[in-house]
């Protein structure tokens, strides 16, 4: 049985784990920069949808693409799973997205889940590998569930090339093929260098 100090300390280290999140979200939706880059280890590497690059690649992108796209939004953190193991956590947490578009439908809604790995160095525990999923979607029609293009706020943006991109990607599943049961949860590199030759470095 582990000891008072051993429960405080995991106690302790989940908590600034959520903390970490709710700076991701936070910042993503305040456009504070430094506020989403301090979730983040410099190294990460985030697979989203159409985009895959470290931390400073995506909030320029991020920032971008709903700047562009919406007139305010929110990400709400919902259920929240994590397995420590040492200095390092698996985690799943699922979101709610909702936007005020700027053109097209005016409410977009979603769902899907952040799977992270994160690791505490010098202390601090900051998400060292993320790749988003996405779930569902408020569309007027029922999708086809192999096109992960879809299930994005902004899919009525996306050109073909970017369709082609999210879709040789990994999405969610059902089963244990599912990316939340990766152990540990890699980023493959492959899917980096596709994104820059598909898009060069500067892809807002």
């Amino acid at each position: 049985m582990p000891s008072s100090e051993e429960m405080i300390q995991e106690l302790w280290d989940r908590e600034k784990i959520r903390q970490c999140l709710h700076r991701y979200a936070r910042g993503v939706d305040r456009f504070d920069r430094e506020l989403i880059l301090s979730a983040f280890h410099p190294d990460c590497i985030d697979e989203h949808g159409k985009f895959v690059g470290n931390a400073k690649e995506f909030v320029d992108w991020a920032l971008d693409m709903h700047s562009h796209a919406q007139q305010s939004h929110q990400h709400c953190l919902l259920n929240h799973s994590c397995e420590l193991e040492g200095d390092t956590a698996h985690c799943e947490t699922y979101f709610m997205f909702t936007a005020m578009n700027r053109r097209g439908k005016p409410l977009t809604i979603g769902g899907g889940r952040y799977i992270d790995r994160l690791e505490k160095r010098d202390g601090e525990w900051r998400i060292a590998a993320r790749v988003t999923l996405r779930d569902w979607s408020n569309l007027d029609h029922i999708p086809n569930i192999d096109d992960l293009s879809s299930m994005t706020s902004t899919a009525h943006l996306l050109s073909a090339a970017e369709k082609q991109f999210m879709n040789e990607g990994r999405g969610p599943s059902r089963d244990r093929n599912d990316p939340s049961y990766d152990r540990p949860l890699l980023v493959d590199s492959a899917r980096r260098e596709k994104y820059l030759a598909f898009f060069g470095s500067n892809n807002p």
